[in-house]
């Protein structure tokens, strides 16, 4: 192609050019755009991984849920919910309400669970052991990772777009750097 042909290719008709006047400004009849439409942020039908916050206390689980979304910066944030105490309303960590938790934020790309102490990762883990009974989507995986820091490294990949493994890695990150 010589220098003639190769500048062709960069011309625009002035017509259709993103900065031509509007149809009809010439002779004063100037027609309004077409409003915009919003776009989504990604595509529809584009599902991601969940992330269930499990503690011991529903206003812990709840501050920490609050503590990701802000920190993920996002107007679309990956689903996360929180879910904390027993069904009798005091401290403790109850199947019924992390199964119910699971369930919110599936999206048919996986969930991961993070929890606050002991006694409810047994639960969780209890729970996942017997998964197909208590009718939990597919695929949820623990993550064995500190419950503030890995849960707002869970939801700031999730948010991404980043799929289950790279979630609960970026989780279980947290767990192995030290705070200094």
């Amino acid at each position: 192609m010589d220098q003639r042909d190769r500048s062709r290719a960069d011309v625009i008709p002035i017509t259709t050019a993103p900065s031509a006047p509007p149809v009809g400004a010439a002779t004063g009849t100037v027609t309004a755009p077409a409003p915009a439409v919003p776009r989504p942020t990604r595509p529809i039908g584009h599902g991601r991984v969940g992330v269930v916050l499990v503690s011991h206390s529903l206003g812990l689980a709840d501050a920490v849920r609050a503590l990701t979304l802000a920190l993920a910066e996002s107007d679309d944030p990956a689903p996360v919910t929180s879910t904390g105490g027993s069904l009798g309303d005091g401290p403790g960590a109850s199947a019924v309400l992390v199964a119910a938790a699971a369930r919110r934020v599936d999206q048919g790309h996986g969930v991961a669970v993070l929890c606050d102490l002991e006694d409810a990762v047994q639960t969780v883990l209890a729970l996942l052991s017997q998964a197909d009974e208590h009718g939990l989507p597919f695929p949820v995986r623990f993550a064995d990772a500190p419950f503030v820091e890995g849960a707002v490294a869970a939801v700031a990949t999730a948010t991404a777009g980043g799929d289950l493994a790279a979630v609960l890695d970026a989780a279980e990150e947290t767990g192995r750097r030290p705070k200094r």
